[in-house]
């Protein structure tokens, strides 16, 4: 647990990675996920294991209503009243959801403040038509490469963290230390709290979302020194909420994404994952999560895989 709360501007300044990559440069950390650096993950698929760290795209999300809906599939056509020569008939459908309903991508154009997005481009860019700049097209290439997990609860010895706790760098380095686990450079770091598992016991959606385990501020600081290229938890957001500030809101989206311009990853599935990997010790692994390309997007549903 840390033992204060630093000041968010002064913390994105230290962290900052603008200008890093160049001014133009709307990627952001996942520039670390360089083309050796993948190479380099692809010996850690040993077994062929695959698995799968997206949740279902269904009425029973964890989306209570209000500021997002789960998602709505409505079928077009069954096949039932169509009459085609020699007795062809299809079946379609169309999906309406938010493209942060359940497993997603926030873009880098997803949070800002002051007037800038990641790496000084202005705010006025993000009207109804959506992201000029730092959309997830950008991140079209997807993002793949070394993952790390980092179990939290199982660390603690329990099955999820309560909402509110906080995890601090000491303990993030700790886990990794007691999984005997590197976090190295252009990692994908996955954090396991146990509260996707605590949705799926208990089924509360509200719950799930008016509070959660998860990292604390100064975190950002330990991503940044590792050069962490994309964060993800089994949370909803990430961060511990409610968060250290009470007079403000998601302050650690505002660093990471921001000032550090990192990809999160949030609303995923990491049980099955998490059992495998104590099991035989190894919580490393190839990850292959890519975005769908939406245009000018603030964010992406995904189905990413872990693969061993």
């Amino acid at each position: 647990m840390p033992d204060s709360t630093p000041d968010i501007r002064e913390l994105g300044k230290k962290v900052s990675n603008w200008g890093r990559w160049g001014p133009d440069d709307e990627l952001g950390t996942t520039n670390l996920i360089t083309p050796e650096r993948v190479a380099a993950a692809a010996p850690l698929i040993r077994t062929g294991e695959v698995f799968d760290l997206g949740i279902p795209l269904d009425e029973n999300g964890p989306q209570p209503g209000g500021y997002r809906i789960n998602p709505v599939r409505l079928m077009s056509d069954t096949g039932q009243e169509q009459l085609f020569p020699g007795g062809f008939k299809y079946a379609d459908d169309y999906v309406f959801m938010p493209l942060q309903a359940a497993s997603q991508y926030d873009s880098l154009a997803h949070v800002h403040y002051d007037g800038f997005l990641y790496n000084g481009h202005p705010d006025s860019g993000l009207t109804v038509k959506g992201a000029s700049r730092c959309g997830i097209d950008t991140q079209a290439k997807g993002i793949a490469g070394r993952g790390v997990l980092l179990d939290v609860a199982r660390f603690r010895g329990i099955d999820w963290l309560e909402g509110g706790t906080a995890i601090g760098a000491e303990e993030l380095t700790d886990v990794a230390a007691a999984q005997e686990v590197d976090v190295r450079p252009g990692d994908i770091v996955l954090i396991r709290t146990g509260w996707r598992k605590k949705f799926v016991t208990d089924n509360d959606a509200v719950e799930f979302t008016s509070s959660e385990p998860g990292l604390a501020l100064e975190c950002a600081t330990w991503l940044r020194d590792r050069d962490v290229a994309v964060v993800g938890s089994d949370n909803f957001g990430i961060e511990v909420f409610p968060g250290e500030n009470p007079d403000a809101l998601m302050e650690l989206h505002m660093v990471l994404i921001r000032d550090m311009g990192m990809t999160l990853a949030e609303m995923l599935d990491l049980e099955e994952l998490a059992h495998a990997c104590a099991a035989d010790g190894r919580y490393e692994f190839f990850y292959a999560g890519p975005p769908l390309k939406f245009t000018r997007g603030v964010g992406s549903p995904i189905n990413p895989l872990a693969i061993r």
